[in-house]
């Protein structure tokens, strides 16, 4: 008995697959804290 290969359905089963991963990513990541001046934010505010 000879078994094919359903090529289209494993390629959009593989794009779900992808794209749920990157979803989670995303959602996991955190943005890059920095270090603020408020200080020096106003200063630059009231100089203008």
């Amino acid at each position: 008995m000879a078994v094919t290969t359903l090529k289209r359905k494993l390629r959009r089963k593989r794009q779900a697959q992808n794209a749920r991963v990157l979803k989670i990513k995303q959602l996991n990541a955190k943005p890059v804290i920095k270090n603020v001046d408020v200080a020096a934010i106003k200063k630059e505010f009231s100089d203008k």
